[in-house]
């Protein structure tokens, strides 16, 4: 019995005092804040984004999984991207198109000297 009564005053000991050091008292004084994680290196702001870029894109793990707003902001960035490239495909393609039109109409319609 009193065995069992000295391991329950040991195990408060060493609990209090683990509880001291955390919230603060200890010698050094309470333990710093740590600033949370964030993205290191987002995709690059000056320039379009490229393959490598999107490859070497990490997040920093949060409690959940990923911290939702660095991984809403990098889609949304490689969203804005995609809409940009795909309006200027779309924009060359019709330019195409009509130099094609035109260099077609060119060939069918007789010159001068055809008309001979």
């Amino acid at each position: 019995m009193v065995m069992f009564l000295f391991l329950v005053v040991a195990l408060a000991v060493v609990v209090a005092a683990v509880t001291l050091a955390v919230v603060g008292g200890g010698e050094s004084g309470p333990l710093p804040e740590a600033a949370p994680e964030r993205l290191h290196d987002p995709l690059p702001p000056d320039r379009p984004v490229g393959r490598a870029d999107v490859e070497s894109l990490r997040f920093p793990l949060a409690a959940r999984g990923y911290r939702m707003a660095d991984v809403d902001d990098a889609l949304g960035r490689l969203g804005a991207e995609l809409a940009e490239r795909d309006a200027r495909i779309a924009d060359l393609e019709s330019a195409l198109a009509g130099a094609q039109a035109a260099a077609h109409a060119r060939t069918e319609r007789p010159g001068p000297e055809d008309q001979r």
